[in-house]
């Protein structure tokens, strides 16, 4: 194996029309950890997480390398290493605090990797870690959805990468009546496809949309709406929220009792290393996949893994009219 690897990262927050952006770089092969894998990096793709952290956090003395989600094979294992060996095909989402996974070999905790699914290849695997690990995480450890739970979820920005597959995962997994929002006939169509009992435009008044009220929200957009969901959500409803919008009063919810979720699907990794919870998630959804119960929202597949097509996934993605998943295979 190659002493040295190709990869993709930044040295400086520009935006992504710039060619300075994002750069090919050549780095050493990191050598694995205690529990670590190191992966042969096949496909991987581009989140809202990756634009942000490009455009707004400084990589300091040395290149910063971005990516999450990725899907590969595993090359070598640490010497602590209990739950793949090498040549397993695997998927998994990573870690803040390392480096990402633009690049041709790459470190990961085995304890936050799944099993990939047989039934995709390695790009439609790809689109799936991070959203799926999210929209389970939302569903049945925020809001403590089960097989069971009845009611109706309101999934804002359903055509998105997680909102694709908290469809999904709702629609299979529990017996809730799933609204989905979106405004484009093209975002529409996906939404239902998805599984979604109907969908709502985003850009109405969804108080009207919905006469009836919701049980529980998903919000990747909460900026401006918590009045909205005062309104909209029944008492003693919920509503899970994973952006950061600057200075969110979250008082109107009080009246109803409406109980306010964060999910940071890092929190483990960060907080809780040891936890295998999310290789169990990573491992159930690649069954559920392999059942023909999920499958991939990857709708962009883009060949080449290198600092051109990344920039040029970084726009598609950074435009808000994205629908499902851009996917980057092969360097």
């Amino acid at each position: 194996m190659a002493d040295l690897m190709r990869a993709v990262g930044y040295r400086r927050n520009l935006p992504s029309s710039d060619p300075s952006s994002l750069l090919d770089l050549t780095l050493p092969v990191p050598t694995p950890g205690d529990h670590d894998l190191l992966v042969r990096v096949e496909a991987v793709s581009v989140n809202p997480a990756d634009v942000k952290v490009r455009a707004g956090s400084v990589p300091g003395d040395e290149p910063k390398i971005l990516g999450y989600d990725a899907a590969g094979v595993v090359e070598r294992v640490g010497p602590a290493v209990t739950l793949f060996a090498p040549g397993d095909e695997v998927w998994y989402a990573g870690s803040m605090v390392r480096p990402g996974t633009n690049s041709e070999l790459h470190l990961v905790d085995e304890r936050i990797v799944g099993p990939k699914p047989a039934s995709l290849d390695f790009a439609e695997a790809a689109a799936l870690p991070l959203t799926a690990l999210t929209a389970w995480e939302s569903l049945f450890d925020r809001l403590r959805l089960t097989a069971t739970s009845t009611g109706t979820l309101l999934v804002l920005g359903a055509a998105g990468g997680v909102g694709s597959i908290l469809v999904q995962l709702a629609r299979h997994l529990t017996d809730l009546e799933v609204v989905g929002t979106a405004s484009r006939p093209e975002s529409r169509r996906f939404v239902l496809d998805q599984g979604a009992h109907r969908v709502v435009d985003h850009h109405a008044d969804l108080a009207e949309a919905l006469p009836g009220g919701v049980d529980h929200v998903f919000s990747p957009f909460s900026a401006g709406m918590v009045e909205t969901f005062a309104r909209i959500v029944r008492p003693f409803g919920a509503v899970v929220a994973i952006d950061e919008p600057a200075g969110l009063d979250l008082l109107p919810l009080k009246a109803k009792s409406i109980a306010w979720h964060w999910e940071l699907m890092f929190t483990r990794p960060l907080y809780d290393p040891a936890s295998l919870a999310q290789h169990h998630i990573l491992r159930q959804v690649s069954e559920l996949v392999d059942k023909g119960v999920l499958r991939t929202t990857m709708t962009t597949r883009i060949d080449g893994i290198d600092a051109a097509n990344l920039r040029r996934a970084h726009a598609l993605v950074e435009s808000g009219a994205t629908i499902g998943k851009i996917v980057l295979a092969g360097f």
